[in-house]
């Protein structure tokens, strides 16, 4: 009789050599700083967007953060504090967040995948959120921190729902 041994790598394959394929497919530049996480940039519209992919093994989880090149100074807190529960009250996944020791505002998100069984699409599905939503958002966030506009005025200004079609 037999016994079969659970080996330690897996056939499938590790999601963040999926994501590295599809970051290598769309020419954006990255670096693998060991097996569990990978960096990468992506030029935008307001600025250059750096991500963080992270594989937790213990939790078969693949998390993204993305910190936005600003800080929050005391005196503006509060309104961005107020942009932040409008911001997050508007998006499905994923979450703006205010580290309180630097003041970073960062985008997160994590994916949960049994078994690591993680698919290509959904990889790249994970990143396209996250560079939408930081461009979509990102102009509130400059109006609150460098123009001196309440979180209601950035908003307004910053984020435009369109209708129709031209």
């Amino acid at each position: 009789m037999t016994v079969a041994h659970h080996d330690e790598f897996s056939l499938t394959p590790h999601p963040l050599d999926m994501l590295e394929h599809a970051v290598e497919g769309n020419g954006w530049p990255f670096e693998r700083s060991g097996r569990d996480e990978l960096n990468l940039s992506v030029a935008g519209r307001w600025c250059d967007h750096h991500f963080t992919f992270t594989w937790r093994d213990d939790l078969q989880s693949l998390h993204l953060s993305s910190a936005f090149d600003m800080r929050v100074n005391e005196t503006r807190r509060h309104d961005v504090a107020d942009l932040l529960m409008y911001v997050n009250a508007k998006l499905w996944l994923g979450h703006f967040d205010l580290w309180p020791d630097d003041g970073a505002l960062l985008f997160r998100h994590a994916m949960i995948f049994p078994d690591a069984k993680a698919s290509a699409s959904q990889c790249e599905a994970l990143l396209n959120l996250a560079v939408e939503a930081c461009e979509y958002y990102y102009p509130a966030f400059q109006f609150v921190l460098w123009g001196g506009k309440s979180a209601k005025d950035a908003v307004e200004a910053a984020v435009l729902e369109c209708a129709g079609q031209a």
